[in-house]
């Protein structure tokens, strides 16, 4: 497994975890959501970088050979991008935590308030979408992370070094 790969992977693993703590701010108090889905954003982005290539190639691809297989993963892509754009633009309108902590007070609505529910949900299931586009990446890459750690565990052992877990 590649080392960026491995970079992939565990920010990609940390970041689903976090999403799915942010999609319920009950659970964890409105003041930690919203931190969370900041630094999201930020992981998010580095995920983006991480994947530039495959954009770029893709979006070549398409202009040039129009519509093929890669297309529907291209266009859920997009997709994502633009609703975390709907929930982070949503969520700033109604913070209850950030931004009034940076001294703006911005008038309720329930316009936005529904439009960051709706947004939410639906990158669920664009979320869902994308991790069934993506298995047979994280299933591979999963094994292959754990059939090294097993490798380095088990020479370590018959060299007679002293393990821990």
């Amino acid at each position: 497994m590649s080392k960026q790969n491995r970079t992939k992977l565990l920010l990609d693993i940390l970041t689903f975890a976090a999403f799915l703590i942010a999609m319920d701010p009950r659970s964890s108090g409105i003041a930690v959501h919203e931190w969370l889905t900041i630094a999201l954003a930020a992981t998010i982005i580095v995920h983006l970088l991480l994947n530039w290539d495959w954009i770029t190639q893709a979006t070549k691809r398409l202009f040039k050979n129009g519509l093929n297989d890669s297309c529907v993963n291209y266009i859920l892509n997009w997709l994502l991008f633009i609703d975390g754009i709907l929930i982070m633009l949503s969520g700033v309108m109604v913070s209850e935590a950030i931004v009034p902590a940076l001294g703006f007070i911005l008038p309720m609505s329930f316009a936005w308030r529904e439009l960051h529910d709706m947004a939410a949900n639906l990158f669920l299931v664009i979320m869902g979408l994308h991790l069934a586009l993506h298995w047979n990446w994280i299933v591979t890459n999963l094994k292959h992370l754990f059939t090294r750690y097993k490798a380095k565990t088990f020479n370590a052992i018959m060299e007679g070094k002293d393990v821990q877990a």
